[in-house]
């Protein structure tokens, strides 16, 4: 709803002094610190002056902090990863005796007795499988790999616990790199170059251990985290391994492999390793696209000698491996929105790609020589993996070219509008339903014909508003087929300003929740405004009355043009106030409220003047029965009667109580809440800054505690979405929905002044 003009942000809008407000109910009250006010501080009680001063505050010594802070911290992380400890302190201890923390390992005497490798395994040093694991080749090497140890072994045995992080870690080491000795060692045997040069060579490290882990701890991770690091650590040692192809590289590849196998037998939470749902297919298609084409430049700027042979030398240039990378990352783009044309483009692609690998190994077999063929084999491998996924999940590929939901309508087409008034009077709704039928929406109507979902399109969303209008019961099926509907179509469904029916319908489909809002909620049985907390109410009703003010209850549309014009005029000054256009999607405006369907309060003096505008958008039951009413427009005067607002909604309390309506709703102001911060996560925080960042031109923070003078109960209102990846797009959409008339200079001169302006009056 739009925020008020010239509603004050709290405390009485009379003049005459009042009693102190009563605290909220279920908000526990601070206590005062210091000294109680019976006792004050008077001047023996102050410090000497040759005392010295307490530090100022920010002024402690940074060093000082930093060392207590992590002395402090240092108990707690020895409870909760103490394996990781021990071996990055051992791992520390063993580099600062032996120096090669500073100086490379090849080049010490006793290097032969702490590598491994085939010749370790020929001269029956075994003890080598231990020992090399605290060493590294180079000094750039060993801060890498400790680094890595530490943050990716110390997160997973957060997640998995010491023992199972510990047994992983030893046994992926050990076995991971003893395989790839062996296997290395018969391969030695053959006419294959790099076998029998890697068959003489020592290598030293502990990233096949850390590996190992995090590949098991895939496997307790839930979609679509779980598929996303599991495919990129996949992508990582197979990418190593073909271009690469160390001792180290083989160990990865083996032991990944086999940690991915295992961990899913014994800690999966989901069965399988496929991605889900069409959009991590989507998803994971594009990055291997994508992921082939950076393969290829990283290569020709860094070339190095895998199993097929060396990378330098490469007849493609520069400006080509650009091109192609341009041209890809287009296609791959087209595959993440589930394009029907880019899926056969990379089928035909990657079928090309597979024929010139299997091509050069013929010609390879049979003596003959082809040209680049470390860089072909290796592409065709990867052009295999990318097919596979592919041509087994075709049917998430089936997008036109242009994206819409699937039996999507404008409100403008046709009998739309009408369709889904018809279905929102019949079933009901929510108290925000009513904003569907606004003339910028679009209708899903569901398969069945006996509900909808009204939703806006912006950059790739489908960005819907309150619950589905659907019979009791069936709001979780609503959700699904909108879903499914809406990946159909190439876009991202997402759930604004929902109630916890739908939010729980949301999560029980594996989608994550946020509280955005609260709704507000009055009751009316038995209302009459008497007691303390009321104070400020009846003062604005009784300054009314002493004045001349009056409230009725009108048709916008009906009323004379001398009214309508000053109801305009007051919009249009609040407008013009704020800096940026009208806001829209869940805040009407005069249009709205010109519906015959919705009511409006307006306070009016003797000489006819308006003073302030109100509008109420009906909340109907089931079988077309209206149960309340919720506020949208509330706006008054500059330099008319000071206390409109509160006049005007108490005055539309009583007269829809005597009327029989059960509540009214002043709705949610968008990104307010009154939840106390420290309970909020990283996503609740994003949100909340985004809320501080539009208070100075809309107000929305001091419009909710506006509201909190007329004792209302709060139901939350939820934003929900499949995926944190996609909250940066649905930033995007909710600001294109709110701010539809915006130029980008308004966005960016809004950004650079909304932390110095003084708030906006409500």
């Amino acid at each position: 709803m739009s925020a008020p003009d010239g509603a004050p942000a709290g405390g009485s809008v009379d003049d005459e002094p009042l009693p102190a407000e009563k605290p909220a109910v279920g908000k526990p009250t601070a206590k005062a610190s210091g000294p109680p006010p019976a006792a004050p501080v008077t001047a023996d009680a102050a410090p000497p002056a040759s005392a010295p001063l307490p530090a100022a505050a920010g002024r402690t010594a940074p060093f000082e902090v930093w060392a207590s802070r992590l002395t402090a911290a240092l108990p707690h992380t020895w409870r909760r990863m103490p394996f990781t400890i021990t071996v990055v302190a051992v791992t520390l201890l063993v580099g600062l005796v032996g120096r090669t923390i500073w100086r490379p390992l090849w080049q010490e005497g006793w290097f032969p007795q702490v590598a491994y490798g085939v010749p370790a395994l020929q001269e029956g040093r075994l003890w080598t499988l231990f020992t090399g694991w605290f060493f590294a080749i180079t000094p750039g090497q060993y801060v890498s790999g400790l680094l890595l140890f530490a943050i990716v072994v110390g997160a997973c045995e957060i997640r998995m616990g010491t023992k199972v992080v510990a047994v992983t870690a030893l046994a992926g080491e050990i076995g991971g790199v003893l395989l790839a000795s062996l296997l290395v060692w018969a391969l030695s045997h053959t006419s294959w170059p790099w076998a029998v040069h890697l068959a003489t060579v020592r290598d030293a490290g502990f990233t096949t251990g850390a590996l190992t882990v995090l590949a098991v701890t895939t496997a307790a991770l839930r979609s679509p985290w779980r598929l996303r690091i599991r495919a990129l650590l996949g992508f990582y040692v197979l990418v190593a391994f073909l271009f690469e192809g160390t001792l180290s590289d083989v160990a990865h590849l083996i032991a990944v492999g086999v940690g991915f196998v295992v961990g899913q037998r014994l800690f999966g939470v989901e069965p399988g390793f496929g991605p889900r749902t069409r959009r991590e297919t989507r998803l994971l298609a594009f990055a291997g696209l994508v992921a082939i084409a950076l393969t290829e430049l990283v290569v020709l700027l860094f070339p190095g000698r895998g199993p097929f042979g060396e990378t330098a030398g490469r007849a493609t240039s520069l400006l080509d491996v650009l091109v192609d990378v341009v041209i890809v990352g287009i296609v791959a783009n087209a595959l993440r929105l589930g394009k029907r044309w880019a899926w056969w483009v990379t089928v035909v692609l990657g079928v090309l790609n597979a024929l010139v690998a299997v091509a050069a190994v013929v010609i390879l077999l049979v003596g003959g020589v082809v040209t680049d063929e470390a860089i072909t084999l290796g592409t065709g491998v990867l052009w295999i993996a990318v097919l596979v996924v592919l041509l087994f999940n075709r049917r998430a590929f089936r997008v036109p070219i242009r994206r819409r939901v699937p039996g999507g309508v404008a409100a403008s087409e046709g009998d739309a509008l009408e369709r889904a008034r018809t279905l929102l009077t019949s079933v009901g709704g929510s108290t925000m339903s009513w904003m569907t039928l606004w003339p910028e929406m679009r209708f899903y109507f569901l398969r069945d014909g006996r509900g909808y979902v009204g939703y806006q399109r912006h950059a790739g969303i489908a960005l819907a508003l309150a619950d589905p209008v659907a019979p009791q019961g069936t709001i979780a099926a609503a959700v699904s087929e909108f879903t499914e509907d809406a990946e159909r179509g190439g876009l991202t469904p997402c759930l604004f300003s929902v109630t916890d029916t739908a939010a729980e319908a949301a999560r029980a489909a594996g989608w994550r929740t946020v509280q955005i809002a609260e709704d507000t909620l009055v009751d009316l049985p038995g209302i009459a405004f008497k007691g303390k907390k009321w104070q400020d109410i009846r003062t604005a009703l009784n300054k009314a009355k002493r004045e001349g003010i009056e409230f009725r209850v009108v048709t916008l549309a009906e009323e004379s043009f001398a009214v309508l014009a000053q109801v305009r005029a007051i919009s249009e000054e609040w407008v013009g106030d704020k800096g940026l256009p009208e806001m829209g999607f869940t805040l009407g405006g005069v249009d709205e409220a010109l519906d015959p369907a919705v009511k409006v309060g307006l306070a009016i003096d003797a000489g006819g003047s308006v003073h302030g505008v109100t509008s109420w958008m009906p909340v109907y039951a089931e079988g077309g029965r209206i149960r309340g009413w919720t506020l949208d427009v509330m706006r008054r005067r500059t330099d008319g009667f000071r206390s409109a607002m509160e006049f005007m909604i108490a005055s539309a309390c009583l007269a829809f109580a005597k009327d029989g309506y059960e509540f009214i709703s002043l709705s949610g102001a968008p990104l307010a809440r009154g939840d106390d911060q420290a309970e909020l996560d990283r996503t609740d925080r994003l949100l909340d800054k985004l809320g501080g960042a539009l208070e100075p031109f809309y107000g929305f923070r001091s419009l909710h505690a506006f509201k909190a003078k007329f004792s209302p109960r709060y139901e939350p209102v939820h934003l929900a979405f499949r995926d944190e990846a996609d909250l940066p797009r649905i930033g995007i959409a909710l600001t294109r929905a709110y701010l539809p008339d915006a130029t980008p200079r308004q966005l960016i001169a809004a950004g650079f002044s909304g932390g110095g302006k003084e708030p906006a009056r409500h």
